[in-house]
């Protein structure tokens, strides 16, 4: 068994209301690597995320930047995406989210990794704590939009037997690949059933949307996922009220929120 860390940086800029995760086998707040030639020579992981290196983390009232950790095998992790390589340049590196901004971004890519934290009766640790993470996870699920290929990584590398036809119950799918985004929907809205109902229903289609390849030559740019993403959430603050909204997703209704880095997303590109 081996500890995951998760630590988070604004995304973008220091000022960004939104979250870039990552993940490392060491605690960062005993043991500070300058770059990735140290965690190698220590015998350590860094799991990029679809980021650059970064040697601690660090928020607004958040000065470690540390928002979780959970033991899990180090063997199921290394097989689901591999450490101390960059998603860009390396393709194991990615998980399952090939290609970012389309098939989820780092949120998601972290998951792929601490998914190796699930144990009998207990679910996997996720990054929920990191902002802007019910956003994200709106559009992109839990684990990303590749479902398919994420079931085949999974039974690949943990054994976890595909899911072919509909679970038989909210606690066989919950077991093979939680929905952080659900399980919250159902926690604020408790005493609205059918308000949960219709936000669920909305999300199935925002994935089932987003999951769809862009006809054309060229990739979407940054600035088309993030305006389309902006669409898509506005849907949700079509539905809710704007309390609702507020705390399912931890900002006002009509507010813009980029969850694609376009510096990511370029070097994604190359």
């Amino acid at each position: 068994m081996s500890t995951f860390y998760t630590w988070v940086v604004p995304a973008y800029s220091s000022g960004s209301p939104v979250d870039h995760t990552w993940v490392t086998s060491y605690d960062s707040r005993q043991h500070v690597y300058p770059d990735i030639a140290a965690v190698k020579g220590a015998k350590e992981a860094y799991w990029y995320c679809w980021g650059v290196f970064h040697p601690k983390g660090n928020i607004p009232g958040n000065t470690t930047g540390f928002i979780g950790s959970k033991d899990g095998d180090r063997t199921v992790a290394d097989c689901l995406v591999l450490p101390n390589a960059e998603s860009g340049s390396n393709s194991a590196a990615r998980g399952t989210i090939f290609t970012y901004g389309i098939d989820g971004v780092c949120h998601q890519l972290a998951n792929q990794v601490l998914y190796a934290t699930a144990a009998a009766g207990a679910p996997p640790l996720t990054v929920k704590a990191a902002r802007g993470y019910w956003l994200s996870t709106f559009l992109y699920g839990t684990y990303g939009l590749q479902s398919a290929a994420w079931q085949a990584k999974l039974h690949t590398c943990a054994g976890v037997k595909p899911m072919t036809g509909p679970p038989t119950g909210a606690e066989d799918r919950m077991a093979q690949l939680p929905d952080d985004f659900e399980a919250h929907v159902r926690e604020v809205l408790a005493d609205k059933p059918e308000l949960v109902a219709k936000l669920l229903s909305l999300r199935a289609d925002v994935t089932s949307y987003a999951a769809q390849r862009m006809p054309g030559f060229f990739p979407p740019d940054a600035d088309f996922l993030n305006a389309r993403n902006q669409h898509l959430i506005a849907q949700a603050a079509a539905l809710l009220d704007a309390d609702d909204f507020r705390k399912i997703f931890g900002i006002d209704p009509g507010e813009r929120i980029d969850i694609v880095d376009p510096t990511i997303m370029e070097q994604s590109k190359e």
